[in-house]
């Protein structure tokens, strides 16, 4: 029988009930001891559905790390947040998981990657997306050469109509940003994960306050206020590689389109090429014939475990608590998860000064 893994959870919001407390319950030899949320009562409800008989219940993380008890932390708290709980997480000895975006500026995330190397812990970042059946195994497809050298990618987070309406969301100093920071984020881990490219050179970028600004406007969560909408509802942003390879990004929240999806990617190589827009798609040429070939992944292969089918977010949670109990490297690396932080900043800087943001430290001017 393997080591039981303790875990204590910070923020015990939309995010910590709806993906990591229910996925962390299905793993085996892993128990969640406590429990933090600066309401009181929202970690009340989380010890009580998913905590051990007698797990610890706080306001304050840092007297629950003096406590301790556990050796992992679950950091899902609002973006502003990510940073410094995390460093203290990680000096009081823990792994830690926090989730998405690694923070809210590049220099908190250097903070972050930092405080790892400093106490040896392991640190990863909750870009779920990665363990998808679809991306597992285009990752698979690419790892084998079948796209070749991948030179242009698409990551696609595009809402018609779906704000978030509660929670911080809404709130620029909290979460640093609307769409972007908040689902563009994934499609862009998801993409540079995928053509495993980490070195941006220039960005530029545009960022939009259009619909936010409307009143009784259609939305999937219910009308939003447009006193709250301090963020963008929509942001762009165009990514040349040091490599020469180029990305872009779309993101929004609202925005007048037809064709919508949230987490996708669409990759072309000199081999072939790749998109998620209906299922996972490949497309190449063989014998002078173009063909594309469309994989079903809905049973066997990567969606299984075990003989039963595997959530994404089981999955996730299952690869991190190996990564710590094995002593190996997680899935998502914070010195990938950093990169991320630094495009989504110079996409919101590009767009504020209407200038390429450029890497190395030159100008457009």
């Amino acid at each position: 029988m393997s080591k039981v893994l303790k875990i204590a959870i910070v923020g015990c919001g939309g995010i910590a009930n709806g993906k990591h407390m229910p996925a962390l319950s299905r793993q085996k030899d892993a128990e969640m001891v406590a429990f933090c949320d600066i309401v009181k009562e929202r970690a009340e409800k989380a010890a009580a559905e998913y905590g051990v008989e007698g797990a610890k219940v706080y306001t304050d993380f840092r007297e629950m790390l003096s406590e301790g008890g556990f050796e992992i932390v679950h950091v899902c708290t609002p973006n502003d947040s990510h940073s410094e709980i995390t460093v203290a997480a990680l000096e009081a000895g823990n792994h830690v998981l926090c989730e998405k975006p690694m923070a809210k500026t590049t220099a908190q995330a250097q903070e972050m990657l930092d405080a790892a190397k400093r106490t040896g812990k392991k640190l990863s970042i909750a870009y779920q997306n990665r363990f998808r059946s679809d991306s597992l195994y285009l990752k698979q497809l690419i790892e084998a050469g079948e796209l070749g050298e991948i030179y242009f990618g698409k990551a696609i987070a595009l809402r018609r109509r779906a704000v978030p309406t509660w929670g911080v969301f809404l709130d620029e100093e909290k979460q640093g940003g609307g769409p972007l920071i908040d689902i563009g984020t994934h499609a862009l881990d998801l993409t540079l994960w995928l053509m495993d490219n980490y070195k941006p050179k220039m960005v530029v970028g545009s960022t939009f306050h259009k619909l936010g600004q409307r009143a009784n406007a259609a939305n999937a969560f219910g009308p939003w206020d447009p006193e709250q909408f301090k963020v963008e509802d929509s942001a762009f942003g165009f990514i040349t590689m040091e490599n020469g390879a180029t990305i872009s990004l779309e993101s929004s929240w609202a925005l007048n389109v037809s064709e919508f999806g949230e987490a996708k990617t669409l990759l072309a190589g000199t081999e072939g090429g790749a998109d998620m827009k209906d299922g996972l798609r490949v497309n190449g040429e063989r014998n002078s014939r173009l063909f594309e070939t469309k994989y079903d992944l809905s049973a066997g292969g990567v969606a299984f475990y075990s003989g039963s089918e595997e959530s994404d977010a089981d999955r996730e949670a299952r690869y991190w608590l190996e990564a710590v109990r094995e002593d190996k490297a997680p899935v998502v690396k914070p010195e990938q998860a950093i990169v991320v932080t630094q495009i989504l900043e110079a996409i919101y800087e590009s767009a504020r000064t209407g200038r390429a943001v450029y890497f190395d430290g030159s100008s457009d001017n």
